[in-house]
């Protein structure tokens, strides 16, 4: 997904319907962690498996405050 995607402008969080970030893959990150979309208010991430947005609630994992943190500065703008 790029972050010029016009579904990003569409998708929205599944638990709070507020807007998504786009997290681009971290090549530097030990292990490598794969592209994903963020929700910062909940401090919800969402992978995206094969280019599709996996949005159920239960797809969501939580972050810690230290992940919350990285993953601030990974945000694509």
């Amino acid at each position: 997904m790029s972050p010029d995607d016009p579904l990003l402008r569409i998708l929205a969080c599944p638990l709070d319907k507020g807007p998504l970030h786009l997290l681009a893959a971290d090549e530097s990150a030990a292990p490598a962690t794969d592209e994903a979309l963020y929700n910062p208010r909940l401090r919800r991430r969402y992978p995206i498996v094969d280019g599709i947005p996996q949005l159920l609630p239960s797809s969501g994992e939580q972050v810690t405050e230290d992940e919350h943190e990285d993953l601030l500065r990974r945000m694509v703008r």
